[in-house]
């Protein structure tokens, strides 16, 4: 790519359908080469079961270019129903030039990042447990690549909107740990009727906070979201905890902070 003959490549990856830079990941650059050898390893964390059934990899070589846009060089795709559990496979494939993105694809939310969620409803305490865990590719927010992120809680129909949990704001980061659980008292009988929305927002001081995205888990949800909710009405007194992916929209949700 460069008049020397030889590239300063770089490998992207991202998945499909939902590509945003929220789950994005990179290698380093190698200088002045045409066989560049990284050896590095990406880790997406929170891939749900759901992912591994309709996901697909992306994967691209990019040259890098200080003066102008960096050049794409090729891409390959690995769709994650593929791959096994627990086993690593192998893959030697030609890269092709850029493929098209399928336009029903961009019908779907956009991806802004991964949420950890417990569930638990305690007999002892008469009410729902939720807990904040972490997330993880949250999309910046901010000028400086990162945002300030923390989490609130919802269980609604909530008339004298007394629901509002906040997690405390962590600085700079898009992989932050909350571990925090809010108790929310109830009837059992009566959760089947409520929805939990979870947004994640960025703080910013003297302007209003930026919606980075939610999940909404409940009766009327769907996938993983709808079985979470289940799981967790099924099985008093038990933790349950999974990942969940958060979008840029919520349906029927009051998006201000």
């Amino acid at each position: 790519m460069d008049h020397n003959g030889l590239a300063d490549p770089y490998v992207k990856l991202h998945l499909l359908p939902g590509a945003s830079k929220a789950n994005k990941l990179r290698t380093k650059t190698l200088r002045n080469t045409l066989n560049p050898t990284w050896n590095e390893t990406l880790t997406y964390y929170g891939i749900t079961d759901e992912d591994m059934i309709r996901k697909t990899l992306r994967i691209s070589v990019c040259d890098e270019d200080k003066f102008r846009h960096n050049e794409f060089i090729g891409e390959t795709r690995v769709p994650l129903k593929k791959l096994k559990p627990n086993h690593t496979k192998t893959f030697s494939i030609c890269l092709e030039k850029q493929l098209p993105v399928d336009k029903s694809e961009d019908k779907s939310l956009e991806e802004r990042g991964r949420i950890l969620i417990s569930l638990k409803y305690s007999s002892q305490k008469q009410g729902l447990l939720v807990g904040i865990v972490r997330c993880a590719h949250l999309a910046a927010m901010d000028a400086n690549g990162y945002s300030d992120p923390y989490v609130k809680t919802y269980l609604k129909p909530d008339v004298d909107k007394k629901s509002k949990h906040k997690t405390a704001v962590k600085k700079k980061t898009l992989n932050p740990e909350f571990n925090e659980e809010f108790c929310y008292e109830i009837k059992h009988g009566d959760l089947a009727k409520k929805t939990l929305e979870i947004t994640v927002w960025d703080y910013d001081i003297g302007k209003s906070n930026d919606f980075i995205g939610g999940v909404v888990l409940g009766i009327n949800a769907k996938g993983e979201r709808l079985k979470h909710w289940f799981d967790c009405l099924k099985n008093k007194d038990k933790r349950i905890e999974r990942w969940h992916t958060l979008t840029n929209e919520l349906p029927g949700a009051v998006l201000s902070d």
